[in-house]
């Protein structure tokens, strides 16, 4: 298969097109609008330093389904004893900053350059992206962030200085998205981490079925706010 060149129209190539690694098309920018487009369409920009913006649609994707996290008994005694506060929406810059800084003091690759805060920044503002953070002693230990679209979230990065921190905030993010009546968590690629807790990879065809059902939904527009004690409550009385 090509890859698609993309011009300024912010129209992309159908995601069957693209090739078996799920590389779509390259160019264009992160403008809200296409950044938008790109998510409903179940396309995702993936990219390093130095390279032109990559687009990507693989085959299969890795979903999680609210209804199924699998949380392991270690974990549950953790969220019980009330390590971690979490909240929503509190430090978004910060958190998708500290996901970028964790990759690189790792000597990891990270795809969250300075373009991709700032795009990301701005979706935030605008409410269609979010973070979970876990604090400890009032300092920011963990969180995830990633982008909100009707019912459907797709999750784009973590991080974690303080153990299980970023595992906690998860499973507080899914309690909140099942409680919301959300469709999906997608995790774009399979990692064991996030198989272990549930997450399957299904066929793209049925990934756009269930897209298109969950992003024409009503939003859950503005800033997220979540309770922590009726969640918990919640979460360990589940499983």
């Amino acid at each position: 298969m090509p890859i698609y060149l993309l011009t300024d129209s912010t129209e992309f190539p159908e995601p069957q097109l693209a090739r078996k690694d799920g590389l779509l098309a390259l160019g264009g920018d992160l403008s809200q609008q296409r950044l938008l487009l790109a998510y409903r369409s179940g396309i995702f920009p993936w990219y390093s330093r130095g390279e032109p913006i990559l687009w990507w649609s693989p085959d299969p994707r890795l979903v999680l389904y609210p209804e199924e996290i699998n949380i392991s008994k270690s974990l549950k005694k953790t969220i019980k004893k009330d390590i971690f506060q979490i909240t929503v929406d509190r430090v978004f810059p910060w958190v998708i900053r500290q996901c970028a800084v964790t990759r690189l003091e790792k000597g990891e690759p990270t795809w969250i350059v300075p373009e991709m805060i700032h795009a990301f920044c701005k979706l935030h503002e605008s409410g269609y992206a979010h973070s979970i953070e876990a604090w400890q002693n009032g300092k920011l230990v963990g969180g995830l962030y990633g982008m909100s679209i009707g019912r459907y979230f797709s999750g784009e990065s973590m991080f974690s200085t303080v153990s299980n921190a970023s595992k906690v905030a998860l499973v507080y993010l899914v309690d909140f998205l099942r409680h919301n009546h959300f469709h999906m968590v997608d995790c774009q690629v399979s990692t064991p981490h996030l198989i272990r807790f549930g997450a399957q990879p299904i066929p793209r065809n049925l990934f756009l079925k269930q897209l298109e059902n969950a992003t024409i939904e009503s939003a859950l527009t503005g800033k997220w706010h979540l309770n922590q004690k009726a969640a918990k409550k919640e979460i360990l009385t589940r499983n």
